[in-house]
């Protein structure tokens, strides 16, 4: 699996977001080289820890934005976050009770939700913040 190399198309256009959005790809590409590279499975379930928090904060952040800025479409925003942030910790529950590591097919499912929510939710709420703040 490749990395997530950073570019404009991933960017929102509220710099604060966009760097909660590097930071999250940076540990992204960290749990996908600890795969790649045969790390410990204490590590990569360390790292993808530290994803899965990294994840709740920067929403909990977004979440302040948007009431801070009255968004529109806060409840689904906030829905999106929810089953994301569900699926994460279902994924680190299945892997703790099988006893395995973080592997390609965890890796890919991660790439892509945080990347489709990125394009998807967080360029609606990018577009919003750009004007009302």
């Amino acid at each position: 699996m490749k990395d997530i190399t950073w570019s404009k198309i991933l960017a929102v256009g509220v710099e604060e977001l966009d760097d909660d959005h590097r930071t999250l790809v940076g540990i992204f590409n960290e749990l996908n080289r600890a795969v790649r590279e045969g790390e410990s499975a204490d590590y990569r379930a360390a790292t993808l820890t530290e994803l899965i928090n990294c994840t709740v904060w920067h929403f909990s952040h977004e979440d302040r934005l948007m009431l801070k800025h009255h968004y529109p479409e806060i409840a689904r925003h906030r829905e999106a976050h929810r089953e994301l942030i569900e699926a994460a910790q279902e994924l680190q529950a299945k892997l703790a009770q099988a006893d395995t590591a973080v592997a390609n097919t965890e890796i890919e499912f991660i790439e892509r939700w945080l990347t489709e929510h990125i394009l998807t939710a967080d360029q609606r709420l990018g577009s919003f913040l750009a004007q009302a703040m």
